[in-house]
């Protein structure tokens, strides 16, 4: 390799048009294509892999992709990698949550082993019993969860907390503030944005892709469109429970070995949730999901 060439790591921000965008982690962005080797391989880069290239022009920030290191993880819709946790976000009002779309991307995200953070927002707008409520809801399900306003400037410096070292995805529906959260918590993602749009030149793109904003070092945020509608329709029914984690101090306590906690007697999850040691809203939710497996299967 002559001796002008340069090789950094970094990870990529971006790809469209056959172009990815690779952050070296201190503010730098280069704009890379993909050696031929990688096609040969038949792998293609990933926004969230983290690669090493050849500088062809420092000034121009201009290189080749030469190497995609190790993933630990990859998404296929949407098509990501080295995923550390997803942000799920929620308005508590305008629009009002939508729970079973939030149990949904739960057990999707789990599916998928990526731990989880569940963000209520707009929590200005709340009533008083909002967080208590949902608190009782959610507060066995293993996820920290997080209280914000981006109004009142609530919760958010524990959300960084949260967030800071990991690579996160935010997942959610339209109109929750995912877009007033990212801008919040980087103020330049805008910038940074309109900088990878620039360069490019390609004019208006309507397809949404995935994106990864730089928050500080070793900590970036992806904007993931289609992390917001997950289809749970791959798992067996008998096999939902086991994406419930409020239900696992339970198993192997039921009077049958396999017990679903739908309709067997003497199911201990049955009894925890009449006690109060699971949330009625949860088990209503598994109960519903549970139906709705078991049909699509009859289907098939």
């Amino acid at each position: 390799m002559a001796e002008h060439e340069t090789l950094i790591n970094g990870k990529i921000i971006k790809g469209i048009g056959g172009f990815y965008y690779v952050h070296d982690g201190i503010g730098q962005v280069y704009e890379c294509r993909a050696k031929g080797i990688f096609r040969n391989r038949k792998m293609k880069p990933l926004v969230g892999d983290r690669v090493r290239i050849q500088v062809l022009d420092e000034k121009e920030k201009e290189g080749n992709l030469t190497e995609i290191y190790p993933r630990t993880n990859q998404l296929i819709r949407p098509a990501t990698a080295n995923i550390d946790q997803a942000l799920i976000i929620f308005a508590v009002a305008s629009p009002r949550p939508n729970l079973d779309l939030l149990d949904r991307l739960l057990i999707s995200m789990d599916m998928q082993q990526i731990p989880c953070l569940i963000c209520f927002g707009k929590m200005d707008l709340a009533e008083a019993e909002t967080e208590s409520r949902l608190r009782e809801i959610y507060g066995k399900t293993g996820c920290p969860l997080a209280f914000i306003s981006n109004y009142e400037n609530r919760g958010l410096d524990r959300l960084e907390k949260l967030l800071e070292g990991k690579t996160t995805a935010l997942a959610g529906p339209s109109g929750v503030g995912k877009s007033s959260l990212l801008n919040r918590l980087i103020p330049d993602a805008r910038m940074e944005t309109g900088a990878v749009s620039e360069k490019i030149q390609r004019g208006r793109h309507t397809t949404r892709h995935s994106e990864l904003f730089y928050m500080k070092p070793h900590t970036f945020v992806m904007d993931t469109p289609g992390f917001s509608s997950m289809d749970i329709c791959g798992i067996p029914c008998e096999e939902l429970k086991d994406h419930y984690p409020e239900f696992q101090e339970y198993e192997g306590l039921c009077r049958f070995t396999g017990c679903v906690h739908v309709n067997e007697p003497d199911c201990r999850v049955k009894q925890a949730v009449e006690d109060g040691e699971i949330a009625g809203q949860r088990y209503e939710s598994y109960r519903f999901l549970y139906e709705e497996l078991k049909n699509v299967r009859k289907r098939w």
